[in-house]
C-alpha cells in the first residue's frame, strides 16, 4: 500500500518558500524522506530491543526493512501511533 499526499500552500507561504528554496516540491520530498528515515531508526531500535527481550520470540530478526516491518506490524502487541493516541484519549 502506498499513499499520495497533497499539500496546499497559500500564495503568501509559497512566496516565502520561494525566497529560500529553489524547488519547493523537492524540499518537501526530502523532508518526508528524512522523517521516514528517522521513524525507521526509532522503530528498528525499539522493536529490536523488544524482540531480544521477548522470551517467546525465537526466530531470527530480519535484516531488511520490509521483512522487519512486516514482522513487527503483524505482532499482536504492535500498536501504531494512532491507536496509542486514541487509547490515551480514552483514559482521560
Amino acid at each position: 500500500m502506498a499513499i499520495t499526499i497533497t499539500i496546499t500552500i497559500d500564495d503568501t507561504d509559497e512566496k516565502i518558500l520561494k525566497d529560500n528554496l529553489v524547488d519547493i516540491n523537492s524540499w518537501f520530498q526530502g523532508a518526508a524522506t528524512g522523517k521516514i528515515n528517522n521513524c525507521w531508526k526509532r522503530m528498528q531500535n525499539s522493536w529490536t530491543t523488544t524482540l531480544i527481550n521477548d522470551d517467546s520470540f525465537t526466530d531470527s530478526i530480519p535484516s531488511n526493512k520490509a521483512d522487519f516491518v512486516t514482522l513487527i506490524t503483524a505482532r499482536s502487541d504492535y500498536k501504531d501511533a494512532a491507536t496509542i493516541a486514541s487509547e490515551d484519549d480514552l483514559g482521560k
